[in-house]
């Protein structure tokens, strides 16, 4: 099955205590890449990249949690109470000395250093299993963008390998008449040199079939065959194992054999296939990238 590598999915959602908004987006990567940003959600992070990690194989994934606490009891206020109040006194001997008062407003004192804490308690048991399915109802989400897609995707590479398929036959065709091409290009190489060269008919015809076979193109035209109709099974495929290494590696094998007949063609007819199957194998290639 072929599932794209980007992809995004974002949602809100409100419990008793909690509101959360989660916010998933995957974008091309070699390999499986995880990366968490938001507010601390300490070990849970590590279940969800493990959740995340089942069902994306490739790609960079980039998770956000902004995360609102409902619930005012869940936050716990500590004041250093020693220090607060040798603040305040030393304040107190200022005020005397220059017979001034001395004070600052309340709100100052949340900057004061050391002096005021305001710390988030531990997630409870329920509020744990709410983020947790609230991720794994995001990410399903997500699989089904990347699904979607995928699907987009397959259809333009279908319509590739189709125009790769109808280039083939032609090749094979004109691949057949390359040693008559090959004779008659002798032939008017001889013809040039005038009397400085004779060969006989048995000659010629020993010295064309030399090169033909020097030149042949069937054995590359078979092995492009081989290798369209192997990427045509992965593009059918239903399995969910990630598809886009081996898909890669079919196009690098089918250019290799392109470049082989090109450089073997004695034909421009040929050369100009050639061309019309490189374009298509880089289409292919270029779409390939987005494929998990």
């Amino acid at each position: 099955m072929i599932f794209s590598m980007t992809g995004f999915a974002e949602k809100t959602y409100e419990s008793k205590t909690l509101s959360v908004k989660i916010t998933i987006r995957t974008l091309n990567h070699r390999f499986f890449d995880w990366n968490y940003r938001g507010f601390p959600i300490k070990d849970m992070e590590q279940r969800m990249r493990a959740v995340c990690h089942k069902t994306i194989r490739r790609g960079r994934v980039d998770v956000s949690f902004d995360i609102q606490f409902v619930d005012p009891s869940k936050w716990d206020i500590q004041i250093n109470e020693g220090l607060l109040s040798d603040i305040l006194n030393s304040l107190d001997e200022v005020s005397t000395k220059i017979s001034q008062n001395v004070s600052f407003k309340v709100e100052n004192l949340f900057s004061l250093p050391h002096v005021f804490e305001l710390k988030r308690k531990d997630f409870t048991q329920d509020e744990v299993h709410f983020l947790l399915r609230c991720f794994e109802t995001t990410l399903n989400d997500l699989v089904r963008s990347r699904s979607r897609e995928g699907r987009e995707l397959k259809k333009e590479m279908q319509s590739h390998s189709r125009s790769i398929g109808q280039v083939l036959p032609r090749i094979e065709k004109l691949a057949k008449k390359q040693p008559l091409h090959i004779q008659e290009k002798l032939k008017e190489r001889l013809i040039a040199l005038g009397n400085e060269v004779a060969l006989s008919e048995d000659k010629l015809l020993e010295e064309a079939a030399l090169i033909a076979q020097r030149y042949d193109l069937q054995e590359e035209i078979e092995r492009l065959k081989c290798h369209l109709s192997y990427f045509r099974e992965l593009l059918a495929t239903k399995d969910s194992e990630p598809l886009g290494r081996k898909m890669d590696f079919v196009i690098q094998e089918m250019y290799r054999e392109t470049n082989t007949i090109n450089s073997k063609s004695q034909d421009i007819a040929i050369t100009q296939e050639c061309m019309r199957l490189k374009s298509e194998l880089e289409s292919l290639r270029q779409q390939i990238q987005n494929i998990e």
